[in-house]
C-alpha cells in the first residue's frame, strides 16, 4: 500500500468531504476511485477546459468594451429610478 500526501484548501477539503460522507464513502475510496478511472480511461475522468468566454459572453464584453471607448455614443444613469423611468417609457 501506498500513501499519498496531499496540500488542499480547508474549505474544499471540508465540502467534498461531506459529499463522500452523503455518499457513504470516506477519501481513501474517493481518492482510489479517481485513480481507477484514470487507469480504466487512461485520462481525467472529467473533462478540462481552459475558461474561455462563450458567443454570448464574448458579445457583451465586446459590448462593454465599444461603450468605454465611446462613451459619447451612449446613455449613462445617475441612479436606478432614472435608468427604470426610461426602461418603463
Amino acid at each position: 500500500m501506498a500513501n499519498i500526501n496531499v496540500r488542499i484548501d480547508d474549505n474544499v477539503k471540508e465540502n467534498a468531504e461531506a459529499i463522500f460522507k452523503s455518499l457513504g464513502i470516506t477519501p481513501t475510496v474517493a481518492i482510489s476511485l479517481f485513480y481507477n478511472q484514470v487507469i480504466r480511461t487512461n485520462s481525467i475522468p472529467f473533462e478540462l477546459k481552459a475558461n474561455i468566454p462563450n458567443e454570448v459572453t464574448l458579445s457583451a464584453i465586446n459590448e462593454v468594451e465599444e461603450m468605454e471607448k465611446n462613451p459619447d455614443k451612449y446613455k449613462g444613469y445617475e441612479d436606478i429610478s432614472s435608468l427604470m423611468e426610461d426602461l418603463l417609457k
